[in-house]
């Protein structure tokens, strides 16, 4: 079974930037299509980004689109999150998760993931 392990959040003020990293053991995640999702206080837990098993398809929610760039690095068995232009609403717990079907397309939607990451916090302040 994979473990998918986050870093990189922190504390940052509005405009500044972080790059997340979700790291994998247990199995390579390379033919699995990975996302990331994130959890504000009393809300939903939502699609950020989405990034195809190859690397080659990605998609951004329309909230961060233009902000944020998802990338995998398949050698290292690790998935990025850049972000750049952070605003107090990107305040959230962020979660990386791995789709649970190999060589799947692309997907935004939560049902599709099946191992999630234990999060990590970005704080934004204004």
């Amino acid at each position: 079974q994979v473990q998918l392990v986050e870093s990189g959040g922190g504390l940052v003020q509005a405009g500044g930037s972080l790059r997340l990293s979700c790291a994998a053991s247990g199995r390579t995640i390379t033919t699995y299509p990975m996302g990331w999702f994130r959890q504000a206080p009393g809300k939903e837990r939502e699609f950020v980004a989405a990034i195809s098993w190859s690397g080659y398809s990605t998609a951004h929610a329309d909230s961060v689109k233009g902000r944020f760039t998802i990338s995998r690095d398949n050698a290292k068995n690790t998935v990025y999150l850049q972000m750049n232009s952070l605003k107090p609403e990107d305040t959230a717990v962020y979660y990386c998760a791995a789709a649970s079907t190999p060589l799947a397309p692309m997907t935004r939607n939560l049902s599709n993931f099946d191992v999630w990451g234990q999060g990590t916090l970005v704080t934004v302040s204004s």
